[in-house]
C-alpha cells in the first residue's frame, strides 16, 4: 500500500469519525463542535464518546469572544 492510499484512507476515516462524533454528541446533549473536532484529529475518541452517558441538563454552550474579553480586562 503506497502513501497516497494511506493518506486517502486516513482522510475518509477522520472525516467519517468527525461527522459521526458531531451527530452522536448532539444526540447525547454534549458540545458537538468540540467532539467533532477531536474525533477528526483522533478518531478513536468516538469510542470514548460512545461510552459516556447522556448529559442531563442544558446543552453546554461555548463562550463568545466578547465574554472572554470581558474577563481579561
Amino acid at each position: 500500500m503506497n502513501a497516497i492510499k494511506v493518506i486517502a484512507i486516513w482522510g475518509i476515516v477522520a472525516t467519517s469519525a468527525a461527522v459521526a462524533g458531531g451527530l452522536i454528541a448532539a444526540s447525547r446533549n454534549r458540545d458537538h463542535s468540540w467532539w467533532a473536532a477531536w474525533c477528526f484529529v483522533v478518531p478513536p475518541m468516538l469510542i470514548l464518546l460512545l461510552l459516556l452517558p447522556r448529559n442531563v441538563g442544558p446543552r453546554p454552550r461555548q463562550r463568545t469572544l466578547d465574554e472572554d474579553d470581558r474577563e481579561v480586562i
